[in-house]
């Protein structure tokens, strides 16, 4: 299976999914300098260590694992995290929120417009909450295309994250998920969420307020 879902410009993006919840795992290699930023390190060691084998192809640098960022602290996200950082020795990231609940030390606190600064890419933290209080989105601008949103479990095609039917924790996600990215972002924008397939802002703008109505 090819693990090759973007070849930009600056950077590739693969993906492969994992588990029985079909969990995506996201790796961005810097092509210049090898420099990698995984997001999800949700399940399934080998597999993961197989997308960082794959990766190598994308620069003709040494590829080096340089940080590793949990969306959020559901379980179905980290189920590979302890494995993965005891691997690589890798450093990890989360939102501020979330980092005490991880099964790791997290290293790096993301608050919203953190900004990771890699070797020949940028990546900034959007902290959506109600999924859960410290979700992040991740966002990466290509200088010479649409940008690319790392969702988390926050946005999908179709809708927003589970809120566990709660109004005050829906009405805050929505709303994060309208100013934060909606409102920031334009339509060409990809989406790629936790689980499932891939998206665009445009494709799930005009819902926005049907999600609303719905209370989901």
């Amino acid at each position: 299976m090819d693990t090759l879902i973007h070849d930009l410009r600056d950077i590739t993006i693969r993906r492969i999914s994992v588990s029985e919840m079909d969990n995506n795992v996201y790796l961005l290699t810097a092509k210049e300098s090898g420099a990698q930023l995984l997001i999800d390190a949700a399940d399934d060691l080998p597999a993961i260590q197989a997308l960082l084998r794959d990766a190598a192809a994308d620069t003709a640098a040494t590829p080096t694992l340089k940080l590793i960022v949990t969306t959020h602290q559901h379980w179905d996200h980290v189920r590979a995290l302890p494995a993965l950082v005891e691997a690589t020795g890798v450093r990890t990231a989360a939102g501020t929120d979330d980092a005490p609940e991880l099964p790791v030390k997290v290293d790096v606190l993301l608050d919203h417009g953190s900004v990771g600064n890699f070797e020949g890419f940028d990546v900034t933290a959007v902290h959506l909450r109600g999924h859960t209080p410290g979700s992040v989105a991740l966002v990466y601008q290509d200088p010479a295309g649409p940008a690319h949103i790392f969702s988390g479990d926050s946005l999908f095609p179709g809708g927003v994250g589970n809120t566990q039917k709660d109004p005050e924790r829906f009405n805050q996600l929505i709303s994060d998920v309208s100013e934060r990215l909606f409102d920031v972002y334009p339509d060409d924008t990809v989406v790629h969420p936790g689980h499932g397939n891939p998206t665009t802002l445009g494709a799930e703008r005009p819902h926005l307020e049907e999600w609303r109505a719905r209370g989901w």
